[in-house]
């Protein structure tokens, strides 16, 4: 008599794997995905330099100015767009000095189109952000204020450093004239020549506060003529001014000092051949 085999299965469920999902078909995916910002843009290579210069302008987290708001509502003519900043490129963010259309004051450096502008000496132009894989995922553009035009012009200062932009934007693709290139263009050196007129100012008004400062009583020991700082140090005077000034020395030695030296020391007499 044949023996009857028995298979045992053990039910699928026991030993089932969780069904994958694929990334991307789930609407809080997709959600996570448009937040995500895109790549974020590199440093300039004299990054350090460049934060530098822009920290001497004294302007950034300064009050809105008359005349920086007439440059960006004429840009905003210019180029017929409905929003226009001048912005300024810190560490972490980009701050407008002045804007129109927008409400806000600043945005992180690691999104901004601008953090971009400020690579190269020309002009960036995005006909259409959505197009664009630097900035199709940007919150810029995914969310408001729904990025699709942009057209930045670097700030570059006399030592050629790119502080910021003067930027148009607009929530539809386009593009410029060559007419208005050229009068944004225009428009940049005189935003540009404005904040070296700030920066300048600003040099001279340390300059007459050091003044003022030497010219009251400095407290001079009688002895070694050090002179005594606001934090009760005495040191040498041409370190005082320097702190002070920022002015910098060569050192020398004048004929009557030579004198009583050559004096004091026969061998440096006779090794001069006198």
């Amino acid at each position: 008599m044949k023996s009857r085999a028995f298979n045992l299965v053990e039910p699928r469920t026991a030993y089932s794997l969780p069904k994958t999902r694929k990334i991307g078909c789930c609407p809080s995916d997709r959600l996570a995905a448009a937040s995500r910002p895109s790549r974020k843009p590199p440093r300039p290579r004299d990054e350090e330099r460049r934060l530098a210069a822009l920290h001497e302008y004294r302007v950034l987290d300064t009050g809105s100015e008359m005349v920086f708001d007439a440059f960006t509502a004429l840009a905003a003519m210019i180029c017929e767009v409905p929003m226009a900043m001048i912005s300024l490129v810190d560490e972490t963010r980009q701050w407008f000095k002045s804007k129109v259309g927008i409400r806000r004051r600043h945005t992180p450096r690691d999104i901004s189109f601008c953090a971009r502008t400020i690579l190269q000496t020309n002009p960036l132009i995005v006909p259409d952000a959505t197009k664009d894989p630097r900035f199709a995922d940007s919150p810029l553009v995914t969310k408001a204020p729904h990025i699709r035009f942009y057209a930045g012009f670097p700030l570059i200062n006399s030592e050629g450093y790119a502080l910021g932009t003067l930027c148009a934007v607009d929530r539809r693709p386009r593009r410029l004239t060559g007419g208005q290139s050229k009068a944004m263009a225009l428009l940049a050196r005189q935003v540009m020549a404005q904040l070296e007129g700030r920066r300048v100012s600003s040099h001279l008004a340390e300059a007459l506060r050091h003044l003022k400062t030497l010219r009251g009583l400095l407290p001079i020991c009688a002895w070694c003529k050090r002179i005594r700082d606001d934090h009760g140090y005495w040191t040498q005077v041409d370190a005082y001014i320097r702190a002070h000034t920022h002015a910098d020395f060569t050192h020398g030695i004048c004929p009557e000092c030579l004198a009583k030296q050559l004096d004091q020391r026969p061998g440096l007499r006779k090794s001069n051949g006198k």
